[in-house]
């Protein structure tokens, strides 16, 4: 009788398991599916991902410059010249990486 209880519970455990599994799997999958929204101009699209690529290149340099203007502060509280000359080219490569759209658009011309 006892035996019986048993089986009945890990049974239950395996089916309440599967189920959840099965769950988790339907879930995940109805998660990931995307509806594909396609634009009329393919060069829109192409466009908009370039803006929206040099707009995070653009919050990576403006982050550098941030670092780089709390280097320079640091270095003259503690007046470190190697951490000065480490914050100036950080703030340098931060205003280069700012603006490198612009930088491009003025090499390229367009």
């Amino acid at each position: 009788m006892n035996q019986n209880l048993n089986d009945r519970k890990k049974r239950e455990r395996r089916i309440q398991r599967a189920y959840g599994a099965l769950v988790c799997v339907l879930a995940t999958a109805a998660m990931m599916t995307v509806p594909a929204l396609a634009a009329d101009d393919p060069l829109a699209v192409v466009n908009s991902l370039s803006d929206f690529i040099f707009s995070l290149i653009r919050a990576v340099g403006l982050i550098l410059l941030g670092y780089g203007i709390l280097q320079v502060g640091l270095s003259l509280q503690s007046h470190d010249p190697s951490q000065r000359s480490n914050g100036i080219l950080t703030i340098a490569g931060g205003i280069v990486i700012t603006f490198t759209k612009e930088i491009l658009t003025l090499i390229t011309g367009g």
